[in-house]
Parts: structure tokens; sequence; C-alpha cells
């Protein structure tokens, strides 16, 4: 049986090509239905295209251009400091020299950018005297004391628990005696909270003649600022906390609302590792810091860590507490001495110094030869 398909538009279509074919027979089939005929409709799917989200396509592509963008500059950064011991040595001990010594990578580098390109950078010993003269710039002390002692007025110490904040106010105390007397100043302290945490200021206060008081928040401190409007000084011992303790917050506004301006000394721990002296300089310096005191400086191994983040925060260095003797332990910051002080202490033999290819490694992300080998062996 021979079948033959006819494929036409329209129904009206396939009956004339069906006529031209089967002739006059086609006339009869068109009274009654013939189950071997049929009509199929050629039908075309008209599908909708889906709506892209314009905004959200843009989203895409710039996330993914920012992503390659990120790859490249991480690239060529690898690239960079891979080669920065040959290409340029003096910038490259300069690093290594800054890192050993505790300072943050983030210095290092703002200091290696700005490194002139003459003599200093030929000359690894001048880019080290570069380096020190740089830091001494931007490390901020206190000018005069002096002026501190002899203008009076009101000054918190502030700090997290065990920073020092009580024994360096009775230090600061024996200096304001020594030069005004014991009459013309006052002693608060806000730690109401631990077991006899004012007995040890209240101690020192009576060794050295000097009223304390103790207050509980902001209505007890106006009052008592009021009251002791006629000293020449006040000094106020506020109470130890974890920096990230949400009342730190309170006790700065508890500060900053005094009716009286209240001088706010920051107490940075010497002994504390950079990250750290960071979240307590960020968690104090919400409504600003007038100043900071370097504390426990004798049991640093590194005075870097300090430095560089006095250095990048702009803090001005008043003072350092070296001991828990009473005066004699402080001192007036010197930008030579710290600075020569953070280098000195640095030694090879030091478990955390990086040689040559651990530098390279730790700067550029690639593999040193050391871990290479190991690898291999492996």
């Amino acid at each position: 049986m021979n079948v033959k398909r006819i494929v036409a538009k329209t129904s009206r279509e396939a009956m004339r090509q069906l006529r031209e074919v089967l002739g006059v027979a086609v006339a009869e089939m068109q009274g009654e239905p013939n189950p071997e005929v049929s009509f199929k409709r050629r039908l075309v799917e008209r599908v909708a295209l889906p709506s892209h989200d314009g905004a959200q396509l843009a989203k895409s592509v710039i996330s993914e251009i920012k992503m390659m963008q990120s790859r490249l500059e991480n690239q060529l950064a690898d690239l960079a400091w891979r080669d920065l011991p040959g290409r340029d040595p003096s910038g490259a001990t300069l690093m290594r020299d800054m890192l050993a010594a505790g300072f943050s990578a983030t210095l290092a580098r703002e200091l290696l950018d700005t490194l002139p390109r003459g003599e200093e950078r030929s000359d690894a010993e001048q880019a080290q005297v570069w380096m020190r003269n740089t830091l001494m710039k931007r490390l901020q002390v206190m000018q005069n004391e002096t002026d501190m002692l002899d203008g009076g007025g009101v000054f918190a110490l502030m700090g997290p628990t065990g920073a020092g904040k009580t024994t360096t106010t009775a230090k600061l105390a024996a200096r304001f005696v020594v030069r005004h007397g014991a009459a013309k100043l006052a002693l608060l302290t806000t730690d109401s909270y631990r077991i006899g945490g004012h007995e040890q200021l209240r101690i020192y206060g009576k060794i050295l003649g000097v009223t304390v008081h103790a207050v509980r928040d902001a209505a007890d401190l106006r009052i008592a600022l009021k009251e002791l409007r006629n000293k020449h000084t006040v000094l106020i011992d506020t109470v130890g906390m974890s920096q990230r303790d949400q009342a730190v917050a309170e006790q700065v506004e508890m500060l900053c609302q005094a009716e009286h301006p209240i001088k706010r000394l920051l107490l940075l721990n010497a002994t504390s590792h950079g990250d750290t002296l960071d979240e307590v300089v960020r968690a104090y310096q919400s409504r600003g810091l007038d100043g900071c005191i370097l504390s426990k400086v004798d049991e640093a191994a590194s005075l870097g860590p300090a430095l560089d983040c006095a250095i990048r925060h702009q803090l001005n260095v008043h003072y350092l507490a070296t001991g828990q003797r009473v005066p004699e332990d402080l001192h007036l910051a010197n930008r030579q001495y710290l600075i020569h002080r953070a280098f000195k202490t640095r030694t090879l033999s030091s478990p955390w110094q990086l040689d040559d290819s651990e530098l390279a490694f730790a700067l550029s992300g690639q593999p040193t030869q050391h871990r290479e080998s190991a690898v291999s062996h492996g």
C-alpha cells in the first residue's frame, strides 16, 4: 500500500491538492468521514523568552569583574613581593626588620612605599636610618609635662582589666602632689563592681594624703566633680573590663556626659598582641582620646606592636610605666628611646624570626624552596 502525504497550510488547499491527485473520487469522501484521511494544521509554538532582570544581570557581571580584578591584583602583588629581595634589597631588609620588631605589615608596606629612590633606597644602612627617623617623626609624644601638671583639670585613665590603671593613677597622683601638694588633688574611682575594688586606690590616697571618692554612675560623677570643682587636678581610675564588653561604650558615655570636660587617657598594655591593642583602641576611641600611656613596658619582649598602634591611630604617648613602684616607675615618653628599644630587643634566635626565604613566602604567598622540598619528600 502506497501512502502519499499531502502538506498544506489550510484544509481547502489540501483538498485541492488531493483532487489533483485522485480526481473525482475525492467528491465521495467529502460527504463522510474517512479515518484514513486526516487534515492536520501545522502549528508553530511561540515560546516567550525568559525575562531577565537587567539590574540583577548587571550586578552579576560587576561581581565577576571585581573577582577577576582582585585575582589579577593578588597575582601582581605576589610577583612584586616574591622578586623584592633581588629587585630591592634595601626594601626587603626594611620589611624584614619591621616585621621582626613587631610592627604591622600595614605600616611596613606604607613606609616601603614612601622610601626615597635616592641613596636611601640603594644603601641598606641608609634605608635603616631613614626608617627609624620616619618612625620617630610619626610617633607623637607629650612634649612638655609641665603643661599637663600645671594646667590641671580632670583626667580619666581607661583601659582593659589588668592594664595597670590603678597603679598608674597612683604614680600620676604622686607627681601632682610633688608639684602642687596633696590639698589640690582628688582621686575618683568608678570600680564599684569588684569587692574591695577601690581599696587599693584608697591605700595609695592615704599614703599620699589625698582624698578618694567612689562614684557609681553618671549622676554620681557629676555630683562629685561639682563638689571638687575647687581642686586643681582630679584623677579618675575607671573600672577595667574587656574591650569587647558593651559596657565600655557606657563607660565612655558616662565620662562624656559629665558637665566638666574630662581628658581621657588610654592604657595600652605593651605585652599585648597587636590585634588586641587595635581592638582596645577602637573600643575606647569612639568619642576621641587625649592620649595614651604604655604600661608593662618592662615586661614586653617587643614594643613594636604598641608603637605601631600608637602611630597608626595617631595617639599621643604621654608616659611609660615600667614597674610597680610608685612613683619611680613612670617615665616621660621619649621618641628616640622607644624606637631604639623596639629594634634593639629583636633577636635572631627568636622562633618568630623570619629568614629571607620565609619572608618572601609570607609576603608573596608563593611556596619557598624549603616548602617545595618538604612537599616533594612528603
